[in-house]
């Protein structure tokens, strides 16, 4: 059994896309995933499983909000063991300076992060800091100077619909959930 965390990208953003969380981690139940958690309103359902191959859970994941919702939304599907090792590999400057922004991107396959980073361009030094571990791109900004940011444009980058961001809070605590499920194995 390995845990996992399905990121649902653009879910209950207004009225936009409503997924009901309580729904959503029945479903992933009946379907036979366990441990399933959810966390906050914005699609991050934390889940375990015997398959082991990332295409066949992705396509189970849309299939089951198609189903249920009747949405075709975007799901990435991360490895429990693969977000904490990126965690292990975070740059000293990510989530320290609580007077910035702390983020991170997760890439969508089969869009690689190289692809992402190169439509989006290099961080401007003086307002922003990225760094990247395997499809996991850590950013940094000062509140104050955030509009200035090259990274914070990533919302009109070819790529904005092959990725999904959340805030360094949420990532946290996905990384403890992990941690939960991985006692239980």
């Amino acid at each position: 059994m390995r845990a996992y965390i399905a990121l649902l990208r653009g879910v209950n953003v207004g009225v936009k896309n409503r997924v009901v969380m309580a729904t959503l981690k029945e479903r992933f139940e009946q379907y036979g995933f366990t441990n399933v958690k959810t966390y906050l309103n914005s699609g991050n359902v934390i889940f375990s499983s015997e398959e082991t191959e990332l295409q066949k859970l992705t396509k189970v994941c849309e299939q089951i909000i198609a189903d249920e919702f009747n949405l075709a939304i975007a799901v990435t599907i991360v490895p429990g063991e693969d977000l904490l090792e990126a965690l292990k590999q975070m740059p000293e400057w990510w989530n320290i300076d609580k007077e910035s922004k702390h983020n991170v991107i997760f890439v969508i396959a089969p869009t690689t992060t190289e692809d992402v980073i190169e439509a989006v361009g290099e961080a401007k030094a003086e307002y922003e800091k990225v760094a990247y571990h395997n499809r996991v791109i850590f950013w940094s900004a000062p509140i104050k100077t955030f509009s200035r940011t090259r990274w914070s444009k990533i919302v009109s980058s070819k790529y904005y619909d092959r990725i999904t961001i959340r805030n360094a809070n949420t990532v946290t605590k996905l990384a403890e959930l992990i941690k939960e499920i991985n006692k239980n194995f």
